[in-house]
């Protein structure tokens, strides 16, 4: 990313170039004392394509909500196809572990409801 440069004022541009004209007549504690170096140009910035900010100001319309949907799709498609999806065979494979996993905590969680209601009958009687 580039740099951001601060502009000069215009009272700024006004002092470098009287201090080039005066540059030669002026002695070198005057002139270091009153001088403002000039910026040096990037040579990047020669390159750089006219960001869309210089042009004239566009009126923003406010997106409406059917407008604020079509964007959140398309950017949800988007991202869909950074997705990575799993194969046929992984998919079965992780229905499978996940299934059998239910089936061993249902059990454990149905023999511990047994377990505690009969306990709770006998300490009621």
């Amino acid at each position: 990313m580039g740099r951001i440069q601060k502009k000069k004022t215009t009272a700024a541009k006004k002092k470098v170039i009287k201090n080039k004209d005066e540059g030669a007549a002026s002695t070198s504690q005057d002139a270091s004392a009153t001088a403002v170096q000039p910026a040096r140009k990037s040579k990047v910035a020669a390159f750089r394509k006219p960001s869309a900010g210089a042009k004239a100001p566009a009126v923003k319309k406010e997106k409406n909500f059917i407008d604020k949907s079509l964007q959140f799709l398309r950017e949800v498609r988007v991202e869909l196809k950074k997705v990575t999806w799993p194969s046929r065979k992984q998919t079965i494979g992780s229905t499978v572990v996940v299934i059998i996993l239910v089936m061993i905590i249902s059990l454990f969680l149905g023999i511990v409801d047994f377990g505690l209601s009969n306990l709770v009958r006998v300490v009621l009687q």
